[in-house]
């Protein structure tokens, strides 16, 4: 069996990481290429590059002919930022997703799969499939910066598809949470704030939840989504699909709260900070095509996803300190 060679852009980021450690256990398979914008990998195939740069996204593609190509890079952060410096998700995500497609197209990759996100969904819909997206109705105004700039992104996509070279896959995948996240109280979603956050109190102390406790969320935990990316690698057959990928069910942010608490086996309690930055809306994905086609289901329920997720915070970070 002739291996592939994978490219990972984005090796050193949350979601990056997860893909990176997977694929690279499949070394019989694949050939693993690892790529971010600094060295913090300590692996040969770690390419460092500007993906922002066009010269150095073309010196990448053209030394290595990939055969797939998933995108995982992207300027992320949590509510704080989106409310305060919304353009952070905006500029460098266009343009690196817009060089990465065309060197696909002009080096011929045989499969590039972007990792977008169900921001564009109208929160009053919920739970939505792929279809229920509509143009004319916007997106949630405090999503609107990186909600059409991944919609840009998706269409382009779309767009390379129609080319002919290049197999595309959309991936709008829920809230996703797990070993590797992001768990500084300044950067962090809600999911990893709140896991240092209870992770580092002591009994007896009060947790600071940001807003009133209402929003929900689709938790998928971070394995389910590399799984995804796997069945949609051996199994896509057109040249272009986008699919949702969630967990199928929303949670409040309280409950999310309460249940990491109960989880850690912590003597804790809740309190809610309505002056801090908090987006209230609700979503859930409905997945049924990724099932239909790909034969893609969850597999983690989400107490499972937070032990799981607490047991690998113990081990890495707080064991460390």
């Amino acid at each position: 069996m002739t291996k592939k060679n994978i490219l990972i852009c984005g090796a050193t980021g949350f979601m990056g990481t997860n893909i990176g450690d997977y694929f690279c256990a499949l070394s019989e398979e694949y050939n693993v290429y690892l790529a971010g914008h600094k060295r913090s990998i300590d692996s040969s195939n770690f390419i460092c590059v500007d993906l922002t740069n066009k010269q150095q996204v073309n010196d990448l593609f053209s030394k290595i002919k990939f055969d797939v190509v998933i995108q995982s890079a992207a300027n992320t952060s949590g509510s704080k930022d989106i409310i305060s410096k919304p353009y952070l998700h905006v500029t460098d995500n266009a343009v690196m997703n817009a060089l990465i497609l065309q060197a696909c197209y002009d080096y011929s990759v045989g499969h590039f799969l972007f990792l977008s996100c169900g921001v564009m969904y109208n929160p009053d819909r919920s739970p939505v499939t792929e279809d229920d997206f509509y143009l004319d109705e916007g997106i949630f105004h405090r999503y609107f910066g990186v909600g059409w700039t991944k919609v840009y992104v998706e269409k382009l996509c779309e767009f390379y598809s129609g080319l002919g070279r290049t197999k595309h896959t959309v991936i709008r995948h829920s809230n996703t949470y797990g070993p590797h996240d992001k768990y500084d109280l300044e950067k962090s979603h809600m999911f990893g704030a709140t896991i240092t956050k209870v992770m580092t109190a002591n009994d007896g102390d009060d947790i600071v939840v940001w807003g009133d406790g209402s929003t929900e969320r689709d938790l998928l935990y971070v394995d389910d989504v590399v799984d995804f990316i796997h069945k949609a690698i051996d199994k896509q057959e057109t040249i272009y699909e986008l699919y949702n990928v969630g967990y199928g069910d929303s949670f409040s942010v309280k409950e999310i709260v309460e249940k990491i608490i109960s989880i850690s086996g912590k003597d804790l309690s809740m309190t809610f900070d309505t002056t801090k930055p908090s987006i209230k809306t609700k979503l859930a994905l409905i997945s049924k095509k990724a099932y239909d086609e790909l034969g893609w289901r969850p597999q983690h329920s989400l107490d499972e996803g937070i032990k799981k997720t607490i047991e690998w915070y113990r081990k890495n970070i707080l064991e460390t300190k």
